[in-house]
């Protein structure tokens, strides 16, 4: 399985989430922003890749309906609703990731 996670800049929530699931759940993680001025800015490349779409907001599901229509008829698309309080590797984000992602992992 593939998951890639999505955030607005790349850059503290989502790469948080590709780390901390990229070991120890038999599953493939990338993450990606919706911002032009994202670390990565998500493309379609990644959302045919993922099998499972995680993103941090409401605002981010939106976002990327809106330039991904039709690659996003078939993909299941989730919101955690984790705010942008945190930074990269911070411990209760990590925590927060564990308990909200625990449906999804195996």
């Amino acid at each position: 399985m593939n998951y890639l996670f999505i955030c607005s800049r790349n850059q503290w929530r989502s790469p948080t989430a590709e780390r901390v699931f990229a070991v120890g759940y038999g599953i493939s993680t990338r993450s990606a922003g919706t911002s032009k001025h994202a670390k990565h800015t998500i493309s379609s490349k990644d959302i045919a890749w993922a099998d499972l779409i995680f993103v941090m907001e409401q605002k981010h599901k939106q976002n990327i309906k809106e330039k991904f229509p039709q690659l996003l008829q078939r993909k299941k698309v989730i919101v955690l609703d984790i705010p942008d309080d945190y930074h990269y590797m911070d411990e209760a984000l990590v925590e927060l990731l564990h308990e909200v992602m625990q449906p999804y992992l195996s």
